[in-house]
């Protein structure tokens, strides 16, 4: 065994740092809240560790990686496959689209970047779901989690850019 080899290894890890950090964030957000009705408006937390990675690391949070990750959330909540997959894909093109401007700014208008993101995942979202049921859901549910996951989006922000750092500046 030569250097190179576990060199390689160590970068084949530290690769996976986003993707792993954002199936943590889908299993994270699974775990049960004793809080009634926590459910249905639990932050997205997926959504910000795509958002995150697909601004600073677009080479390894491709849409591929989004759509996997969003069908394995799928699966894992039982709803319908596919919701959380088109989702994720399409906050990761905005995000990719306006990268250059987000890379380029300050914080507060990261945030406000996330936001819209989080506006537009909250209408997909709620349209697939009213589509699906074949009646007009109530927004209010989405509205909630929307606004919830752009309220901890700074917590979340300060946990990924710690892990960014760690494993992906080395």
């Amino acid at each position: 065994m030569t250097a190179t080899f576990w060199q390689k290894v160590d970068k084949t890890g530290r690769n996976l740092a986003p993707f792993a950090v954002t199936v943590m964030m889908v299993l994270i957000g699974m775990i049960p809240v004793p809080v009634p009705g926590y459910a249905p408006v639990a932050p997205n937390l997926t959504l910000v560790s795509v958002y995150y990675w697909t601004i600073h690391r677009p080479d390894l949070m491709r849409p591929g990686v989004a759509f996997l990750i969003g069908l394995l959330q799928d699966f894992l909540i039982g709803g319908p496959l596919g919701v959380n997959a088109l989702m994720l894909v399409v906050a990761q093109w905005a995000a990719l689209n306006q990268r250059r401007v987000f890379l380029a700014s300050t914080f507060a208008l990261l945030w406000f970047g996330f936001t819209l993101v989080m506006a537009g995942a909250v209408l997909l979202q709620w349209l697939a779901f009213s589509v699906l049921s074949g009646s007009m859901l109530s927004i209010m549910p989405a509205l909630f989690q929307g606004l919830l996951t752009v309220a901890v989006f700074p917590a979340v922000g300060w946990l990924l850019i710690r892990v960014h750092r760690a494993f992906l500046n080395g």
